[in-house]
């Protein structure tokens, strides 16, 4: 690492240039600073271009959190690495060196709101470095989330808004209340849907009310059906695109 001699644009003597190992030393920007405050005889030129030297050497790492994609299945995924393209988004992930979380779900079946909503943030880190990958339930789940949650981003696979008469979707608690949509498009960074027209559980209207109301970057098949397939390229080179 080169360090480039830092020269006062005042009238006081010029500043020394400082190594890099100074720079790094821990507290090094903290005793500058408790410096400034008791006057030690520092000149102000030399603690403003300290300051700025000490904030180049770390600007790699100060207020830079690793971005995460976590990836929320369906219900009845079972496996989820075996199940639908989740593994192997995962894995793909991974081979772009990027920070990917897929789990085994508590409560695969019902996917309850209130069973869900806390695992993703507690076991899966949902936070504001997070995209979340939602497909199916776990699209509903996403959306709940981040009514009152921010994250960096959503991606929803198969979404709706009602529980289509089902009994068990009626049962996991996301439809019982009308959604907040100006809540996630507020506590989101992006939003990305992908939905196929001839998707054989949630009909079209459906995911296009989410399209509508969430004003999201929708991508539209008329071949995929409920996005059941093994692999999915099209959310993998859309992912590396904001990543």
């Amino acid at each position: 690492m080169v360090i480039h001699s830092l020269r006062c644009s005042h009238n006081s003597p010029p500043c020394h240039p400082m190594s890099s190992n100074v720079l790094q030393q821990p507290g090094f920007f903290g005793s500058i600073m408790a410096d400034s405050q008791s006057h030690q005889g520092i000149p102000i030129c030399t603690m403003i271009d300290y300051a700025r030297a000490y904030l180049f050497v770390h600007s790699d790492t100060m207020d830079m959190e690793e971005v995460k994609v976590v990836i929320v299945p369906g219900n009845g995924a079972g496996n989820v690495e075996a199940a639908n393209w989740y593994g192997w988004l995962h894995y793909k992930l991974k081979e772009n060196n990027v920070k990917s979380i897929l789990r085994n779900m508590p409560d695969p079946i019902t996917a309850r709101e209130s069973v869900w909503l806390p695992f993703m943030q507690d076991e899966l880190g949902c936070d504001e470095n997070t995209i979340i990958v939602g497909h199916s339930s776990g699209a509903e789940a996403a959306m709940r989330y981040t009514e009152t949650h921010k994250v960096k981003g959503i991606v929803l696979v198969s979404a709706c808004v009602t529980d289509l008469g089902d009994a068990n979707e009626r049962a996991s608690g996301y439809y019982n209340r009308l959604w907040q949509w100006d809540s996630i498009r507020a506590n989101t960074g992006f939003i990305a849907q992908y939905g196929s027209t001839d998707d054989p559980f949630i009909p079209w209207l459906e995911q296009k009310e989410v399209a509508d109301q969430l004003n999201s970057n929708l991508f539209k098949f008329e071949d995929k059906g409920h996005f059941m397939n093994t692999a999915f390229p099209e959310l993998l080179a859309f992912l590396k695109s904001v990543l």
